[in-house]
């Protein structure tokens, strides 16, 4: 298998700039990545897509819109607005879509049901502008242990559930390896995603998680995901676009970024060298 469908998301090698980014994957031939919002607004907009189209690299995603879920009516306009700033700037960037982390419990409730409403009405008031833009947004499920204080979609399936109430041009899935590697019903939820698989990300889970739970994804090979079988259902639902590894890692942040993009390459074409892919990655 070659790495045609390889993107490489920023947070892997979070410490570069999104230049040193981009040279990067250009050194690498690596031909997509994954962007992140704070370091377009480093770069300022403009400038930022300017250099993504010199780069020649396509751009799988945009992270992150989200964090839907306040209590009170001032932060739930200012969330509003900053999801409506990042729509205009996955537009801008030609981002296959806009990952959506969609937030944890309401501060000072333990109501879930409340907090995944809160969620739904705050996606509805966006699909209009997506639409408008051609943007996608993706609704990404994190791992339970992120319940609590990041996001109530705990299972792929809650959120392809919430993703069949919107238009199919607006609104899908973000499939991450990670989140998602430990639950029985994801294949049967990756299949019911059909044609609603906005973005899929990799990155392995490693044992003993470190203290700080985020920084649990390792290298693809590290830990315990079974790469292979996850990706045939997501091939099998219809999925035509990029593979973005996406580590967050003390160590693979404080190795040499080179060391990096040349490790993610090699474990991409090694771990999920049996899958059958479809031709190259279009997005």
């Amino acid at each position: 298998m070659d790495t045609t469908r390889l993107s490489l998301n920023q947070a892997t090698v979070r410490p570069l700039t999104l230049a040193q980014t981009l040279r990067l994957c250009a050194r690498h031939q690596i031909p997509a990545v994954g962007l992140w919002r704070e370091s377009i607004a480093a770069a300022g907009l403009a400038d930022a897509a300017a250099a993504v189209r010199r780069s020649g690299l396509h751009v799988s995603s945009l992270c992150r819109g989200g964090f839907f879920t306040h209590a009170d009516p001032a932060a739930r306009e200012a969330a509003r607005s900053d999801n409506l700033a990042a729509i205009e700037e996955a537009s801008v960037l030609a981002a296959d879509v806009l990952v959506l982390v969609s937030g944890g419990l309401v501060a000072g409730s333990r109501d879930l049901g409340a907090a995944r409403r809160m969620i739904a009405d705050a996606i509805a008031e966006l699909v209009p502008r997506a639409r408008d833009l051609g943007v996608l947004l993706g609704i990404e499920s994190l791992h339970p242990m992120f319940c609590a204080d990041r996001c109530v979609l705990s299972r792929l399936g809650d959120a392809v559930d919430l993703a069949l109430t919107f238009p199919a041009d607006a609104v899908g899935v973000v499939v991450d390896t990670y989140n998602i590697w430990w639950d029985s019903r994801a294949g049967a939820d990756i299949a019911r995603a059909a044609g609603r698989i906005a973005g899929y990300q990799l990155g392995d889970w490693v044992v003993p998680l470190p203290r700080d739970m985020l920084l649990g994804r390792g290298h693809l090979g590290d830990g315990a995901i079974d790469f292979p079988s996850i990706t045939e259902h997501v091939l099998a639902a219809g999925y035509d676009g990029f593979a973005e590894v996406e580590i967050f890692n003390q160590q693979v942040w404080d190795a040499p970024p080179d060391d990096t993009a040349a490790t993610v390459k090699e474990r991409f074409a090694g771990v999920l060298g049996p899958v059958p892919w479809r031709g190259a990655g279009t997005g």
